[in-house]
């Protein structure tokens, strides 16, 4: 039996839409210490050879969001544009937030000075191996 299709109405926003943020690397396996033992994401899926891209899927079984990180046969994706590249996690539970930079800092990953100081008053900063950066930012989010 197949699974039915979720749809969503972005006006209505009654379903949470699925984000899964996408970008190319010259080496997945050198980011999974990185996402997986740092962050504590999960592989949720491998694809090799898909139409030349070689590609792993990170996230969290039934949260909203997942990682893709793709290689591409022949071409180089080189590094993050910019330091100020980020991805931010709000994690307003002091504990949560405690436990998620030691998790990283285990993982062998150093804080790093944010590019824009705003960042480094409730937050810590951290760079991957692609020179790309996530913030784990101590506070709630509200709109």
């Amino acid at each position: 039996m197949r699974a039915a299709k979720r749809t969503f109405s972005l006006s209505g926003m009654r379903d949470l839409p699925v984000l899964r943020v996408a970008r190319p690397t010259d080496d997945v396996e050198r980011l999974l210490p990185f996402y997986c033992g740092g962050l504590g994401l999960e592989v949720l899926y491998r694809f090799n050879d898909h139409a030349g891209f070689d590609g792993v899927m990170l996230g969290r079984r039934g949260s909203a969001y997942h990682f893709e990180f793709t290689t591409a046969r022949g071409h180089s994706a080189g590094r993050a544009p910019t330091q100020d590249n980020l991805l931010v996690f709000y994690l307003p539970d002091v504990t949560a937030w405690r436990d998620a930079v030691g998790r990283l800092r285990a993982a062998g990953f150093d804080p790093v000075a944010s590019f824009n100081p705003y960042w480094d008053r409730n937050g810590v900063t951290f760079e991957d191996p692609d020179g790309y950066r996530i913030v784990l930012n101590n506070e709630a989010w509200s709109t």
